[in-house]
């Protein structure tokens, strides 16, 4: 139980329907799509297409998204994957016979095809009342009449700085009067306005044909790059099932790759083997296993994951409790598993938004433009900010996640939904680049082995095993963090915390919903 002696957050209590986002004012325009009588989708979509415009350091529509969709939180689950693909003419070999053997962060070829805008009309013609013609209509207005710059925005405004003054069409679009927007300033943007009321008006050939699409295709080929206009006229959102496996009790689903969810999978497949029971949330122990269960995972996802559609990917085996199980029964509390070290290619900002409305039909959403500001390439004409999701390829022929024609990157976004006996029980996502996967387990196992409530388990502190260094926050007891050092641990804290976090726990017996929202970011959980 919350010491109310303590500065914190109050769970956020319900029956009717509720929103947890990263922003004030995407809670409130989700909640007012609800009241509206629109469904959980059509609000995780209002409250995406809103946060597309007010926090864009971390999302747009030039970027892409992922949804866990389960109707009356009792039916078939659907897995949404709206990420884009490399252009037709993207070959290793090209890259290779020009010296590039990694792409870089802000070049035209970090540049995949943006799928959100597909995948939210597909989600709204499966699971909404709604069409975009409504549900941008938050967004549209945001962008033609202004909106306020709220704390963590301004703060991570800043920290782009730089790469801003850089970018392309980036000084023009996002330096207003040639300096970072602050907390309080009112920003506007008239272009990204004018594309989305298109885009409402026209549905998705509004952004992948057309005007649009011209623009930002004769964007990308100014600067070098490799697209087409066919490119984004072929783009299509994947629907499929989800993968899952079981931790204390509860079933854990995730949207299959070339998402990363398998990633916590895995994780927690390591983890149920140990009783983290007889540790504490803070303790050295705690920390360790879960450093532990990181640094294998990562592995095997290094050396397994890619798109689907181009490579083979064995989920089955990678999921079955015996994979690896010679690694697994290696993990000791005394000391750290010789490992080779993993070094991801991508390390991004992204937003999440979960809803569960009235009917009790759940949407656990994800929606992302990559890096901070993604490429730093911004439409010339249209206001888009396209994402760096490329850059998430490497470079390597024979490597499963080497970059190829049409091909999708091995991404980092992941929605989760946890369901117990069919039924939804928790909603919930953790933000933050190469975090997600740990953020879940973390936050999943602060909820079924220690009790936390969902407010309680998104604010304790966090760690990420990334790149042989231990990152802790602040929060991280020092006799906890000496304790990691004896073990072997180079830990370093960090200057950001680990991204943000948003859930929601379905109580089926009392009619009830609870909600929290990561104090991390600037927002909120609201129900009615």
């Amino acid at each position: 139980m919350r010491n109310f002696h303590l500065a914190g957050r109050s769970t956020v209590h319900a029956r009717n329907g509720m929103v947890a986002t990263s922003h004030p004012q995407a809670a409130l325009a989700a909640i007012e799509i609800l009241k509206a009588g629109g469904t959980a989708a059509d609000a995780a979509i209002a409250a995406s297409a809103l946060l597309a415009v007010i926090e864009p350091q971390s999302t747009g529509i030039g970027g892409d998204c992922f949804a866990l969709v389960q109707p009356k939180g009792t039916g078939k689950i659907t897995a949404y994957n709206g990420s884009g693909r490399a252009p037709a003419a993207a070959k290793a070999e090209w890259f290779l016979e020009k010296g590039i053997d990694a792409i870089p962060l802000t070049s035209p070829h970090s540049v995949t095809v943006p799928g959100a805008i597909d995948a939210w009309a597909t989600i709204l013609r499966d699971h909404g009342r709604f069409g975009l013609d409504k549900v941008l209509q938050p967004a549209i207005k945001a962008a033609a009449e202004g909106y306020v710059v709220a704390p963590r925005i301004a703060f991570d405004w800043a920290n782009g700085f730089n790469k801003l003054k850089k970018g392309a069409n980036t000084e023009r679009y996002l330096l207003p009067h040639g300096e970072a927007a602050k907390t309080g300033d009112v920003i506007t943007q008239p272009e990204l306005a004018n594309t989305l009321k298109l885009i409402a008006d026209k549905g998705p050939d509004g952004f992948y044909k057309g005007a649009v699409a011209e623009d930002m295709v004769d964007t990308l080929r100014g600067l070098g790059g490799l697209h087409t206009l066919e490119d984004f006229a072929e783009h299509c959102t994947e629907t499929t099932s989800p993968i899952g496996t079981i931790y204390k009790g509860l079933d854990v689903w995730q949207c299959p790759p070339n998402g990363p969810g398998i990633t916590m999978l895995v994780m927690l497949n390591i983890l149920s083997r140990f009783d983290l029971t007889k540790f504490g949330p803070l303790s050295v122990e705690r920390f360790h296993l879960e450093a532990e269960a990181t640094r294998i995972a990562y592995m095997i996802r290094e050396q397994h994951i890619g798109d689907p559609q181009h490579v083979d990917v064995d989920v089955l085996r990678i999921l079955a409790k015996e994979f690896a199980e010679e690694h697994y029964s290696q993990i000791a509390l005394d000391k750290l598993l010789d490992l080779p070290v993993v070094s991801p290619p991508m390390n991004p900002s992204t937003v999440y938004i979960t809803v569960v409305d009235e009917e009790r039909n759940v949407c656990s959403f994800i929606n992302s433009i990559a890096h901070s500001f993604g490429s730093a390439i911004v439409s010339n004409k249209t206001g888009v900010l396209l994402q760096n999701r490329g850059a998430g390829f490497r470079i390597q022929p024979g490597h499963p996640n080497c970059i190829a024609p049409k091909k999708r990157p091995l991404h980092t976004i992941i929605p989760a939904l946890a369901t117990e006996n069919g039924r939804a029980r928790m909603s919930w996502g953790v933000m933050g680049g190469q975090y997600q996967p740990v953020g879940q387990v973390h936050v999943l196992t602060n909820v079924l082995d220690y009790g936390l409530d969902m407010q309680e388990a998104i604010d304790l502190p966090r760690g990420l095993h990334y790149e042989d260094v231990y990152q802790l926050e602040d929060g991280v007891p020092a006799a906890t963090v000496e304790g990691l050092k004896a073990l072997g641990h180079k830990v370093l804290p960090i200057g950001t915390p680990h991204g943000g976090g948003q859930g929601i726990w379905i109580d089926w017996d009392k009619g009830t919903l609870t909600g929290g929202s990561d104090p991390r970011k600037d927002g909120c959980a609201l129900g009615y």
